[in-house]
């Protein structure tokens, strides 16, 4: 049994006390000290972790300018703040200890458009593509893009100056931020926009926070301009934090304090609304993949791509293209960019032409193919192929897999993983290629492997070393390796912050900006935060304050990772590979990750959440000498279980009247997790949450009770066959209103279906020799093995569905097959997602010997539903493993593929009706190409099937039964599924999944079919 977690670390007195004040005054926000919001904001993409006080979810600048009014009662002046946004942090920029502020649950509300103006005001918790989203039906688009762009914040952006792809030619943030609202600490608004600079001199003059920081500002950028052109490097990716460079204009007419805030980092003031200029979307958009046999010669063929006018230059190296190609993404590429035969690619230059103009653009890409061919001709530059891409979607699919490089990195095997500390240098691009050859050697004389990939365009290339962040010795290289890198960087007339800020590197600033501008930005940081609270430790402190700045060599997650025992960390260890990338925040409703996360806007309920949790709570039961893998060998001990339920009863009790333990926390978490399995293929690292959540229930429930509803669902497969025998005798209770409120008041269960009537077997009364024992399987003969289909039953479709069940018997005797149901067997996906692990590997290995043994006469094997299905490779493996056997249960896309033979002549029966298929969101994350093959299904058929893009339909199973879970379930429904079917004929809309419609039926009371049932009716 687990023994209770009480001792968590504590929050400080003070902070308890603000927080309590803050919500009598008025704070319409969230506020949270739960330890598990504390620890999912304790940790970034970067390799540090800082466990905050608390944290706040304003929803407006009225509630960030309650907290600033509030934080300067004197009592109060020992906390420090810092802001939050999302998507932008790969160094720890926004980790602190005190308070932390998040823009990113309410304040991401699109304000107002001026389109002939080209700008748009937004609050700072806006994501990017999201904003994007929404200008694109004005043929408007905000610049520059981010390989984190569906869950970077805008706030993030503006205080990172985030850049990434197409900088040549868009720049950074900073140039295009039009103006902001900003509140200090001491509460006052300011509004920062470009002004001459001789207002800027009247409001320096006013006797006010404002005044007093304005005419510090012109004071200290006026008076070094000669020694700030000097010391800034004249790039592309310019220096910022802060930008004393461009807060005059060149002519110093016009004064722009939005340009100091840009790239601040939170330590001057909280951004709460900025305005921001847009532009037109290129009409015009052609890719050009270039495939070297080195990655040295991808840098150098730099500067005859941008001859060519090139709008971007993307690199990848091949430990990159290695990962991607065994990741879900390289499905959509995979004939766009093809090995070359004889040939190792070993990095990729992706080459994008952009514009409004289609000769022009067609110009540039035959002047740079006309290159190329000479170049490959005489084996020259280590090009040794290209490809050519003009489809608008197919580009997409390439930029989203250049997106998902730093994820892949941490996909790489092995305790050393590649990691940011020195992934954003920049130097001017006509030396990168030489820069990148010293930084090899440097890194090659630690003996470490490292993956790249950048924007060689402007002299940018991520760099992450492989280290064991464990390893104390290791460790210590990122300092060492740090040192080196910055004396590097200089010598090549570069820095050391290209495109993801300072953070826990701004120990390195005097270096870059010089011991005078270094002393200046000191006074900058005193005109704005004088008592150093805000993000303290970043960029800078104030003059007079002896604080050091926050050290690269700070505690990190490894720090803490390293308390856990090696045997439970190999045990546990997808969960610790998570390097916080946070894709799982893709706030994109029509994706299948992460559902939990997009309805909440709470990252405690996504993967790195989760994650986040389990990996604590894993070292804090290590710091108690816990054995949790003996724990999960020994499931429960037939003797003494009288004994172990009077613990758990007393131990449920003591839980009931409020008493603490950590475990209840990721319970909670784990609950709200709906098991659709799209973290363990959409991730980057694969982090199946389900498979640990079931983990987790196991244990959680060794020392705590079980609802009655866990034991409801689990038992599914063994009391259905039974009650429906009697289907209309259990309908007819079930549908009484009195049954359903005591189910939903003391079982906690919603809304549950009603059984088939009349039943499978009762519409199948006719079908000669459909159920068969396995002894009457086994004597089929074998020359007769082709013309049988085994039809593996699941208990949704069978039983809730059996109409569905009978039309698929009947479309394979249409098809010229006979059909067979095997006898009914627990699949045990319900056992699994309840955290009945022992029952589950019981469940498995039962059915599993009977399929292996079915598998043996090599007759094909169907099941209906996609989720039960999936389970016998993916739940199965994982429980079983080596003993799981090779049996194989097909869905019916798959049988159907199969059998279709797509050279036959269909255009005459050909009908003109389009179908939509909404599929599984199961079936989605584990079988992505199951679409295509409908789609293929269909044309063979002589039918049209469009696959629409969907997200969760919020059923999940059980999951949208659970009262607890309803309104999540129907907010997840409404998220996506609602608005792609308002926009399309319901009864033209087809689901694969049994849960997905369920939720429709319960929804809209419309029966929304499966795609058999469109085929059964065509043949017949």
């Amino acid at each position: 049994m687990i023994p209770r977690i009480s001792h968590i670390p504590n929050i400080v007195k003070i902070a308890i006390t603000f927080l309590q004040l803050l919500k009598k005054k008025g704070f319409s926000g969230d506020i949270s000290i739960g330890y598990a919001d504390r620890l999912a904001l304790s940790t970034d993409n970067s390799i540090y972790q800082l466990l905050p006080d608390a944290i706040l979810f304003p929803r407006s600048t009225a509630d960030i300018v309650l907290v600033a009014k509030l934080a300067n009662d004197s009592k109060f002046s020992s906390l420090v703040f810092t802001a939050r946004g999302g998507g932008t942090g790969t160094n720890g920029q926004s980790l602190n200890r005190g308070i932390i502020i998040d823009t990113s649950r309410y304040m991401n509300h699109i304000l107002k458009i001026n389109v002939e103006e080209r700008w748009v005001r937004v609050e700072t918790g806006v994501v990017k593509d999201q904003l994007n989203i929404w200008l694109k039906p004005y043929g408007l688009f905000f610049c520059p893009e981010l390989s984190t762009s569906n869950r970077a914040t805008l706030g993030g952006m503006i205080n990172t100056d985030a850049s990434g792809q197409g900088s040549l030619i868009y720049g950074k943030t900073s140039d295009h931020v039009k103006a902001l609202q900003i509140v200090l600490l001491s509460g006052h608004i300011m509004e920062t926009y470009a002004m001459p600079s001789i207002l800027a001199e009247k409001i320096g003059s006013i006797p006010n926070d404002e005044g007093r920081i304005y005419q510090q500002v012109l004071k200290i950028c006026r008076s070094n301009r000669t020694l700030i052109l000097k010391n800034f490097p004249k790039l592309k990716r310019f220096l910022t934090g802060y930008d004393l460079e461009h807060v005059f204009s060149n002519d110093m007419q016009t004064f722009d304090m939005t340009r100091l805030l840009c790239g601040s980092e939170g330590t001057l003031a909280f951004i709460t609304e900025a305005k921001l200029n847009i532009i037109p979307i290129p009409r015009v958009r052609r890719l050009v993949n270039i495939k070297y046999n080195c990655f040295d010669s991808a840098l150098r063929n730099t500067s005859l791509i941008l001859s060519t006018k090139a709008s971007s230059i993307e690199t990848i190296d091949s430990k990159i293209l290695s990962l991607a190609s065994a990741d879900i993404c390289w499905y959509s590429l995979k004939n766009i960019i093809q090995q070359v035969c004889d040939k190792d690619m070993s990095a990729l230059n992706i080459v994008e032409f952009t514009g409004n103009n289609a000769k022009k653009i067609e110009k540039k890409v035959n002047t740079l193919c006309n290159h190329l061919d000479k170049l490959i001709a005489i084996q020259q530059h280590g090009i040794i192929a290209y490809q050519l891409c003009n489809d608008t979607n197919i580009i997409e699919h390439i930029y989203n897999m250049r997106k998902k490089a730093v994820g892949l990195l941490g996909n790489i095997q092995g305790d050393s993983k590649p990691i940011p500390f020195v992934e954003d240098t920049v130097v001017p691009p006509e030396r990168l290629a030489d820069y990148i050859a010293d930084f090899r050697k440097l890194l090659d004389t630690y003996g470490l492997n490292y993956g790249m990939f950048g924007h060689v365009d402007v002299g940018v290339l991520h760099v992450r070393p492989e280290l064991d962040i464990c390893d104390p010795t290791q460790e210590q290289l990122v300092k060492k390796i740090s040192d080196e890198v910055v004396k590097l960087t200089s010598n090549y007339g570069g820095l050391l912050w290209g495109e993801h800020g300072k953070g826990f590197r701004s120990q390195y600033s005097p270096i870059f900006f010089g011991a005078t501008l270094f002393k200046e930005l000191r006074r900058i940081k005193s005109a704005f935060d004088p008592y150093n609270r805000m993000n303290p430790g970043k960029i800078c402190t104030p003059l007079g304050n002896n604080k050091a700045i926050i050290q690269v060599d700070a505690e990190k997650r490894g720090t803490y990772d390293r308390q856990i025992p090696i045997f439970i960390r190999n045990e546990w260890h997808k969960i610790l590979e998570c390097n916080g990338n946070g894709l799982c925040f893709n706030l994109d409703v029509h994706t299948i990750m992460c559902p939990s996360m997009k309805i909440t806007r709470n990252r405690v309920l996504s993967p790195k959440g989760r994650a986040t949790l389990i990996r604590e709570w894993l070292r804090l039961l290590s710091n108690k000498n816990i054995n949790l893998s003996k724990l999960e060998k020994h499931f429960d001990k037939k003797s003494i279980k009288l004994l172990i339920f009077i613990k758990k009863m007393r131990n449920s009790l003591f839980a009931s009247l409020g008493q603490y333990d950590f475990s209840h926390e990721i319970k909670e978490a784990m609950f709200s997790c709906l098991a659709c399995k799209a973290c363990s293929t959409q991730c980057p690292v694969k982090i199946d949450i389900s498979n640990f959540r079931s983990r987790f229930l196991q244990l959680y429930y060794m020392r705590y009770l079980r609802p009655i509803s866990d034991y409801l669902v689990a038992n599914l497969e063994y009391y259905i066959p039974i009650v429906a025998n009697v289907p209309r005798l259990f309908n007819f209770f079930l549908n009484r209103s009195l049954v359903r409120n005591v189910s939903q008041r003391y079982i906690g269960m919603v809304d549950l279906p009603i059984l088939s009537y009349p039943t499978l077997k009762q519409q199948l009364r006719n079908h000669k020799n459909i159920f068969l024992t396995l002894k009457q399987i086994q004597s089929i003969q074998k020359t007769q093995y082709n013309s049988y289909i085994l039809i593996v039953q699941d208990v949704f479709t069978s039983y809730y569905e059996a109409s569905l069940v009978y039309d698929f018997i009947i479309l394979i005797q249409k098809l010229g097959y006979r059909a067979v149901i095997l006898p009914f067997l627990a699949n045990g996906k319900t056992e699994h997602v309840k955290g009945f692990l022992k029952r589950f590997m019981d469940t498995a290995k039962n059915t599993a010997e009977f399929l292996n043994s079915i598998a043996e006469l090599d007759i094909a094997m169907v099941g209906i539903d996609p989720a039960m299905v999936l389970c016998y490779r993916d739940e199965y493996h994982s429980i079983l493993k080596s003993n799981r056997g090779n049996f194989n249960v097909l869905m019916v896309d798959e049988w159907l593929s199969q059998i279709i033979n797509r050279d036959r002549d269909t255009t005459k029966h050909r009908i003109k009706k389009t179908w939509y298929l909404f599929s599984h969101c199961t079936e989605s994350a584990i079988s992505p190409d199951s679409s295509m093959r409908w789609k293929n299904i269909f044309a063979y058929f002589g039918l049209k099937l469009e696959s629409v893009n969907i997200g969760c339909c919020g059923m999940a199973g059980t999951y949208g039964h659970e009262k607890k879970n309803l309104k999540n379930s129907l907010g997840i429904y409404e998220l996506s599924w609602s608005s792609k079917l308002q926009d399309l004929p319901i009864e033209y809309c087809l689901a694969t999944g049994f849960s997905c419609r369920n939720q429709i039926k319960r929804i809209h009371g419309k029966i929304i079919h499966h795609p058999i049932q469109v085929l059964v009716n065509l043949m017949k």
